[in-house]
């Protein structure tokens, strides 16, 4: 065998070298003295792996003389699912000793075989950053998965999310004029304790809606499910009042609503005296609650017409002094129809727009191409002149049409039919023309619809408060429990939907409960009605931030009351999210 080509005296086998290593590791805790022929096995080991890459895909280490201790595979399995790990290793290291250092930087994602353990002793904020530890060629490499090897912990950028940012402080979300047809509740609290109320619960709710009574809620629930009140005062939130009212209709939304009245029983169709008695109980109800909102008993109600949506506020509601109306969407006949029957009102968009070129264009550059834009215009009808006469001469001018007054006046007024249907298009009405307004409605013939599907059905009246009439009815709510994904887990999250025209005040009575009910933390989807995200404008020309009226009789929640009392700041647009986190809201709109 020593006289065999090829033949090494120090080749040793695999398990040879694995039994000394394990021997080695013994001795070394033993304090007893290294074994001389692994030693040079494995120095030779080493001369003969220079410059390779130990351990697919480690580093390249180009020194023979540095240690691979200490330094862990890395798991070629390893996937974002079976692996949690955000944090990453910066390992400094020597060329030259070997030696923790600062003259080279590797980076090296830590794999899913790392001890829960280890991760807390590194991330904990008592490691040195300044420790520096020399590893010896001599280590073992079964063993390191044991060792404790310092490492920085430097937190990725990317893994932080702007949710962890906190954000100001805010206690409350603005308010928001526009009807909400659906709203989805999410906490990772239970909210079972909304459903299935018992019957002297509901029956508590319903009195106390009747007769504005509102129960005080304690700041920490322990257990929401057992607590009485907090049911009895959810049921409260959940009452509306509705004119006209029928069971087989849903008379919200009515505006592009034609395929929900579709095949439904509609007898006051082709019945002229059915028709009559039906508007005429609408005009009661109608007239009874602008009494309501006068005397300060009614805050707000909305008329929900088959073409258009009315919002009539009392005094000191959305930062006005005075009773106020906004009309969206306007039509340009249902305008010189209002301006015919007296009603004063302005158009809030197109004037603050109007405003805004004001500042940007100079008065007096302003003044000056207008009275250019004149002498043109005098010179342009002087040569058309001419030009009619010349024709008159050749016997041409029957044969020519000339523009006629009302094509001329349909020229100049293309703008303000281009508003016809848009956002742009609301009507803001203030003070006692708000009076004119609820005459125009219940004598305009137009106001019903005399075709397609809500032929003779009058527009929808809802409202917070009893009216003359009115019909209480409830929003629809219902909980249940699902799975929401975040991140790479499941976390169980409770929902709360409701339907039905849901009014401001509700909304805000609702998240009142829920802020001590859920701990201060859940998140809600809002569904608009979109003809009515435009209602959120501004339409205080004094600037007033509410207090103007004493509202307290109105039967809303106090908090409520204070809420709808600010100034409008959504513009036209309405929330579509609201989310509650350590009791502060953040929203989107």
């Amino acid at each position: 065998m020593a006289q065999e080509a090829g033949y090494s005296p120090s080749f040793k086998l695999p398990t040879e070298i694995m039994r000394m290593r394990r021997k080695r590791a013994r001795s070394d805790s033993s304090g007893s003295v290294t074994d001389k022929n692994f030693t040079e096995s494995l120095g030779q080991s080493r001369s003969s792996s220079a410059c390779m890459r130990p351990f697919s895909p480690g580093p390249l280490f180009k020194d023979q003389n540095y240690s691979r201790a200490g330094i862990k595979r890395r798991n070629p399995f390893a996937t974002i699912d079976n692996t949690y790990s955000p944090q990453k290793k910066l390992f400094i290291y020597n060329e030259n000793d070997g030696s923790v250092g600062p003259s080279k930087t590797k980076w090296t994602e830590s794999d899913g075989y790392e001890d829960t353990k280890a991760k807390e002793q590194e991330a904990s904020p008592c490691s040195d950053r300044s420790t520096e530890r020399h590893f010896s060629e001599d280590e073992s490499l079964l063993e390191k998965e044991e060792e404790d090897v310092p490492s920085l912990l430097i937190k990725n950028p990317q893994a932080i999310s702007p949710s962890s940012i906190a954000p100001p402080s805010c206690t409350e979300y603005p308010a928001d004029w526009s009807l909400k047809t659906r709203v989805l509740f999410t906490s990772p609290l239970s909210l079972s304790w909304a459903d299935q109320p018992k019957a002297q619960e509901q029956a508590l709710g319903l009195s106390h809606s009747c007769r504005a009574q509102f129960s005080t809620m304690p700041l920490n629930l322990q257990d929401p499910r057992s607590c009485s009140e907090l049911r009895c005062a959810f049921q409260q939130c959940l009452v509306y009042w509705q004119h006209p009212s029928l069971s087989w209709l849903s008379l919200f939304p009515r505006i592009n609503a034609e395929r929900t009245f579709y095949g439904k029983s509609n007898p006051w169709a082709h019945d002229a005296e059915l028709q009559q008695s039906l508007m005429r109980d609408w005009s009661i109800s109608l007239s009874s609650l602008f009494s309501l909102l006068k005397s300060g008993l009614c805050p707000y109600f909305y008329v929900c017409s088959y073409q258009f949506t009315v919002l009539f506020r009392a005094a000191g509601l959305g930062g006005s002094g005075h009773i106020n109306a906004l009309v969206s969407p306007t039509t340009r006949g249902l305008r010189e129809a209002m301006r015919s029957e007296g009603i004063e009102f302005s158009l809030p968009l197109v004037e603050s727009e109007k405003k805004s070129r004001e500042h940007l264009e100079d008065e007096e550059h302003e003044e000056k191409e207008k009275t250019c834009c004149d002498q043109e215009d005098v010179e342009n009808n002087k040569d058309q002149g001419d030009s009619f006469l010349w024709l008159k001469e050749m016997g041409l001018q029957d044969k020519i049409r000339k523009p006629d007054g009302i094509s001329i006046q349909l020229q100049k007024e293309a703008q303000t039919t281009s508003l016809d249907h848009k956002p742009e298009s609301v009507v803001c009405i203030e003070g006692s023309h708000t009076f004119n307004l609820i005459n125009f409605l219940i004598n305009c013939k137009s106001l019903v619809a005399a075709t397609g599907s809500q032929t003779g059905l009058p527009p929808t009246l809802l409202a917070p408060t009893a009216f003359r009439g009115a019909t209480m009815n409830m929003l629809k709510g219902r909980t249940m429990n699902v799975k929401s994904q975040v991140g790479s887990t499941h976390q169980n999250m409770s929902t709360l939907e409701i339907t039905g025209p849901i009014l401001p005040s509700s909304l805000h009575a609702i998240t009142t409960l829920l802020r001590p009910a859920q701990k201060g933390t859940f998140s809600a989807a809002l569904y608009t009605h979109s003809p009515t995200a435009v209602l959120n404008i501004n339409t205080s020309r004094q600037q007033r931030s509410g207090g103007l009226v004493d509202l307290t009789g109105c039967g809303l929640l106090p908090a409520s009351i204070h809420q709808l009392e600010q100034l409008s700041t959504l513009g036209k647009t309405a929330l579509t999210d609201i989310n509650m986190k350590n009791y502060s809201y953040t929203w989107k709109s």
